[in-house]
């Protein structure tokens, strides 16, 4: 009988367009062309939900995209998704629903949802917040049952001291609460970079500590600084200076892929998602070679485990 390996697919994210859904079409060609067998939609910015509501006619036209390819597809949920949000929540449950719709229209399996966030305060205001999302996080994990879908909680890093954020492990910890076959976790390496950076946290450690709960893992590499300053006025100057949430191709910062992927366990069926744009396009057939490696690596691990 043969074992589902635990990294299946591996492939790009799209680049976050403007609502221009041929832009989207064009993407989803580049990200065949270079080899991938997986996409991740990145339908945040492709105005496919109004009030919490889908367009119908719009989503018509996004499955009818997505149909021409030969690829599997998950799904990048709102950026700004947030279950700690007490003002907004029935927004935020709206429109996470909405993607849900998205997901069961394109034959997506997995809608990337992010960690909360909310103001730093003291403990018992914290543990309101945590169990705030626990709540509609568990809600949502029911209605992705009901869509063949499963929500993956995403890792985030905090801004500054003054910003509630979980940790890598907390994040596995509240996804071990809910213990809902509809609800793993997303490991976005660099997020956790940064976060155990700004934290003085052991960063192998946390990583490893999410492992056997991901379902879903975004790739790309930085330095793993925290947002010390935020004005550039080019990109490519964050990049000279290596800081923040650089999205660069694998090999441009200092993660060390190799550590990592002889370390974490993920779970069987895991797609290992690049979020590295158009504007490294140049780099990206390298990044993929590396990614299959990398996915090679920990295949072969848990097969010798499983043997």
């Amino acid at each position: 009988m043969s074992q589902t390996p635990s990294i299946s697919h591996v492939g790009f994210a799209t680049t976050a367009g403007i609502g221009d859904l041929n832009h989207l079409e064009a993407s989803l060609a580049r990200i065949v062309e270079l080899g991938a067998d997986v996409a991740e939609l990145g339908l945040c910015s492709e105005d496919l939900i109004a009030g919490g509501r889908v367009l119908e006619a719009r989503a018509r036209r996004l499955a009818d995209i997505c149909a021409k390819f030969p690829l599997r597809y998950t799904v990048h949920g709102l950026i700004v998704s947030n279950f700690m949000d007490a003002r907004n929540l029935e927004f935020q449950k709206a429109a996470a629903a909405a993607m849900l719709e998205l997901c069961s229209r394109v034959g997506s399996t997995i809608l990337v949802h992010h960690a909360g966030h909310a103001p730093m305060g003291p403990k018992r205001i914290l543990v309101g917040y945590d169990q705030m999302q626990q709540d509609a996080l568990t809600w949502l994990a029911d209605l992705a049952g009901k869509h063949g879908v499963r929500v993956a909680l995403e890792n985030i890093f905090a801004v500054n001291d003054d910003e509630y954020r979980q940790m890598p492990s907390e994040v596995a910890d509240t996804i071990r609460a809910i213990n809902h076959p509809n609800l793993v976790g997303t490991i976005d390496f660099s997020h956790g970079y940064i976060e155990t950076t700004r934290t003085g946290a052991n960063f192998i450690d946390e990583m490893k500590a999410m492992g056997p709960v991901a379902g879903h893992l975004h790739v790309h590499d930085s330095f793993g600084r925290p947002y010390t300053m935020t004005k550039f006025y080019q990109p490519s100057e964050a990049v000279a200076l290596g800081i923040g949430d650089l999205h660069l191709p694998l090999g441009w910062g200092d993660i060390p892929w190799e550590t990592l992927f002889d370390t974490i366990d993920v779970l069987p069926g895991t797609a290992l998602i690049m979020e590295i744009g158009e504007r490294f396009d140049a780099d990206r057939a390298e990044s993929i070679e590396r990614a299959r490696k990398l996915a090679d690596r920990i295949n072969a691990r848990h097969a010798a485990i499983a043997a």
